[in-house]
């Protein structure tokens, strides 16, 4: 049980640097239009689900390790 949450959060952590990395990129891929206000393009759409998706396996990584702690606290 203990080696099939590990695997499960390196799978997170993967994912959550996975979407880290993707947000970032197309964060950098702003046009000059966005960069004046003139409007929210899609790469700005784009690089805001990635930054939610990253949140959100963050908090999968965190309920992995606490489960993790409670089930190598109880044996």
């Amino acid at each position: 049980m203990n080696t099939f949450l590990v695997i499960l959060l390196v799978a997170a952590m993967l994912a959550t640097v996975v979407a880290l990395v993707r947000g970032i990129v197309i964060f950098l891929k702003t046009t000059e239009a966005e960069l004046k206000g003139e409007g929210v393009s899609a790469p700005a759409l784009r690089s805001n689900k990635m930054m939610q998706a990253r949140i959100f396996f963050q908090a999968i990584a965190i309920l992995i390790v606490v489960a993790i702690l409670f089930v190598g606290g109880r044996t």
